[in-house]
């Protein structure tokens, strides 16, 4: 990492205020040429910038390595956000030697740097995308490394579980240490197990967190699905007709409920028929049923319906404004709005037995397949007790597979993924 990155931090402009950042070993003399100084560390400071003219004045700071946030030198310009001026600075900056970062690229120097583990890299991704407060919550305590604690403190444990059986194989031959591990071993084996598991147990509540509780809208044709998704969105989004079976592909529409997000399903209709477009439809709709977390099961008083609901389903009663329909949770109209606080509620119910307890640091189908290879590796140590050397292997492999999930190994593939999905200035 020999040359200099620069690129806009912050939002595409025209914004109130553009965020310039540097990165890399020719940081301060860009710094200086730009702005004629090279200021206080940590202190911004009101400059002029440009070189031979002036191109704006902002405030500018300097972050000396490895106090920075890539763990080099670094630093910040603050200019207004004008599309010509942010053009005009990179444009100048480039010029005297600094190369546009690609995506990601900072925040892959932080990482190199050791500044961020891989972890932390995809809280704070999570974090640049979160849309809800539950989202906002898990992210930042992934990224502030609470996740990274709790694999340490697995990890140590690990390291002196393998040394106390190192130490009894290398010195058994002197007769100095009996080479046959004690009970108290099994026990801390057995302990360290139940430990992870009890986070694997999370990692459910983590991903509907991060991922949203999918709510499955289904039903017979016409019962109101449409216009319900629309009314709960407070937007048109989905199609309404009085026309069935129009609805076939499986629509997803976010909806931020208490802080938790929800995806509603726009489901087609369940029925029979010819058509193999609208069979299609059907045959995915059941798919989604099936799979949803909370299910909405809607009924109209001018609507026959022949299907059971599905087991759990909250079972909504549609067109209030024009007729009663009988064994239903709740009773709406999407035409004058009545019932739609009461199902929020019901919603919100359900989604609550879902995210109960503590929140979960572990949200990612790769926090699963490490820990549960970890569990594996301990099971098996426990079950070769017998054989030290086997399970001093078998430790070596727990240990490892928590060192694959903070990117301490084979972090590469994982990395190139996730900074596709980062800005350019992060």
């Amino acid at each position: 990492m020999t040359d200099t990155i620069v690129a806009l931090s912050s939002g595409a402009p025209p914004s109130g205020l553009a965020v310039i950042r540097l990165s890399g070993p020719r940081t301060a003399e860009l710094l200086r040429d730009v702005s004629g100084i090279l200021p206080e560390p940590r202190k911004l400071t009101l400059r002029p910038i440009g070189a031979h003219s002036l191109l704006d004045r902002g405030l500018v700071a300097w972050f000396p390595g490895p106090h920075s946030f890539t763990g080099e030198d670094c630093a910040e310009l603050q200019v207004h956000g004008s599309p010509a001026g942010v053009r005009a600075i990179l444009k100048l900056l480039t010029s005297k030697g600094a190369r546009l970062a690609e995506a990601g690229e900072f925040t892959r120097r932080a990482f190199e740097n050791g500044k961020l583990d891989l972890v932390e890299i995809e809280g704070l991704g999570d974090l640049l995308e979160a849309e809800t407060e539950n989202q906002r919550r898990q992210a930042l305590a992934r990224f502030e490394g609470g996740l990274t604690q709790r694999i340490d403190a697995w990890r140590d444990q690990l390291l002196d579980l393998r040394a106390e059986i190192e130490a009894r194989l290398d010195f058994s031959d002197e007769g100095d240490v009996d080479e046959a591990l004690p009970t108290e071993f099994g026990t801390s084996i057995a302990a360290l197990r139940r430990d992870i598991e009890t986070a694997l147990a999370s990692i459910e509540h983590g991903r509907i967190i991060r991922e949203g509780i999918r709510v499955a809208v289904a039903g017979p044709p016409n019962a109101g699905k449409s216009s319900l998704i629309n009314a709960l969105a407070k937007s048109d989004i989905a199609i309404v007709t009085d026309e069935a079976g129009t609805t076939r592909d499986v629509r997803e529409v976010p909806l931020d409920i208490g802080g938790q997000l929800y995806i509603l399903l726009d489901l087609a209709g369940l029925r029979d028929t010819d058509s193999k477009a609208e069979a299609e439809g059907v045959r995915r709709a059941r798919l989604a049923i099936d799979q949803a977390d909370i299910v909405l099961w809607l009924t109209a008083p001018d609507i026959a319906d022949n299907n059971l609901p599905a087991e759990g389903a909250i079972r909504v009663g549609t067109k209030a404004d024009i007729g009663v329909t009988a064994n239903v949770d709740v009773t709406v109209s999407t035409q004058i709005g009545q019932g739609m606080d009461e199902l929020l509620a019901l919603i919100a119910k359900a989604g609550a037995n879902l995210t109960t307890g503590e929140p979960s640091l572990l949200s990612r189908e790769r926090d699963r397949l490490a820990l549960s290879a970890s569990v594996e590796a301990l099971t098996h140590a426990q079950q070769q007790l017998g054989s030290p050397e086997l399970a001093a292997e078998s430790l070596r492999i727990a240990s490892q597979s928590l060192e694959r999930l903070v990117g301490r190994l084979d972090a590469e593939r994982v990395l190139d993924r996730l900074f596709a999905s980062f800005c350019i200035g992060k």
